[in-house]
């Protein structure tokens, strides 16, 4: 029996497709995708792919989000997450009224100092701290910035705008996400920044790649590439443009468009190779690691799975690194353990997603799916697998 029946794709997608009065041939005619696959991943025996939820989705016209089952409203609830993200939908909604006269605003640095806290708490993956901050800085940063209306505040304004981004993402908010992005896209533009234009296009691309639209993805990276060009050189703009091809060879990859994902590889990797690392510049993580690692995820998107393992050899995480960027990385890599039946390893990767980052590996699709497939795959399951289901599933208690 799975600990994670609601969690279960292939069950999610067996409703959706039977509430459309459709066979399991029908589907696949109307989506492209293979029937053995297609079946396979309804049954559990194989993990639903981004790249075939992307393409059940575009085939019956549905948000991924509905697939996939964001966002997971109970655990949400359990965790007292839930009640964290009506007061950012508020926050954001007052961007244009100018400056309220029952807010106060602290100074400019004191803002900043916060702003900066705030991508700090992400990074580290303490979701909770961050979504628990964001609505009230937003309020008061909004009325500094009408206040002021100074290049600086409006960055500022800007940054905390990205921040509900990152809650709303982490949380499965897809709709609040791009609000966020919304009011980041007005806020920089006050502040005439063109490096935070192009970032803006490339977190507005990622939103499209979670939705499996790659075609406006792509698009919107080769938007953020030529917005950077109007931005004076510096290691900063080099950064962003290196993260943007680290997007875009995402993008490609998931699209299964192989000579398109690696030449963005590679030209991310000859920027990298002038930057350094770069993990702090706009927290992008940019520089020599994270081009491996999303070497990684790249080759997993292609379903070469086995390469994708052999990627990880040799590869290090500095101490230094984000968690969330870390437990993502492990994600993956369980994922592609996982499709080359190196079971047990993959459930090791799992244990240091949820170590490293625990709010963040809790509400991740690519745990959820990927420990559905061990499920299934494994017919004895060890106390400390089933004890994992019951983590992510829980209906009480705090986050861990």
């Amino acid at each position: 029996m799975h600990a994670l029946p609601e969690d279960h794709t292939g069950v999610r997608m067996r409703r959706l497709r039977r509430e459309r009065h459709l066979t399991q041939r029908d589907l696949c005619d109307l989506t492209g995708i293979a029937y053995s696959t297609y079946t396979k991943t309804e049954q559990g025996v194989i993990a639903a792919t981004p790249y075939v939820i992307a393409a059940f989705a575009r085939g019956l016209q549905l948000e991924v989000s509905t697939v996939v089952g964001q966002p997971y409203v109970d655990e949400l609830r359990a965790d007292q997450l839930d009640i964290l993200i009506r007061p950012i939908r508020e926050a954001l909604d007052v961007y244009d009224l100018g400056a309220d006269p029952a807010v106060q605003p602290r100074r400019l640095e004191e803002l900043n100092a916060d702003a900066e806290a705030l991508l700090v708490a992400v990074r580290a993956g303490d979701i909770k701290q961050a979504a628990s901050n964001v609505a009230g800085l937003i309020e008061e940063g909004t009325t500094a910035a009408h206040a002021l209306n100074s290049t600086e505040g409006w960055l500022t304004l800007a940054s905390f705008y990205r921040t509900a981004y990152d809650v709303a993402t982490k949380l499965g908010f897809s709709d609040l996400a791009q609000l966020s992005l919304a009011r980041m896209d007005w806020a920089s533009q006050r502040g005439s920044s063109a490096v935070l234009g192009g970032m803006y296009q490339y977190l507005r691309a990622l939103t499209y790649l979670r939705e499996g639209k790659f075609a406006i993805g792509q698009r919107l990276v080769a938007r953020g590439l030529s917005t950077l060009q109007q931005a004076d050189a510096s290691r900063e703009r080099e950064v962003v443009i290196g993260q943007l091809h680290l997007g875009g060879a995402v993008m490609a990859g998931r699209a299964h468009d192989h000579d398109e994902a690696l030449s963005h590889l590679e030209e991310a990797e000859r920027i990298a190779g002038t930057t350094g690392e770069a993990i702090t510049v706009h927290y992008l993580t940019f520089g020599p690691t994270n081009v491996q690692v999303h070497r990684v995820s790249v080759l997993a998107e292609l379903d070469q799975y086995g390469e994708a393992v052999e990627a990880t050899a040799g590869l290090t995480i500095p101490e230094d690194w984000p968690k969330s960027r870390t437990s993502h990385h492990y994600a993956e890599v369980a994922r592609a353990q996982m499709w080359t039946n190196r079971l047990d390893e993959s459930f090791q990767n799992l244990l240091k997603a949820r170590k490293v980052a625990p709010q963040q590996a809790k509400y991740h699709p690519t745990v959820r799916e990927t420990y559905a497939s061990l499920e299934a795959a494994h017919r004895r399951l060890p106390e400390s697998f089933l004890s994992y289901g019951s983590w992510l599933s829980t209906a009480t208690g705090q986050v861990a």
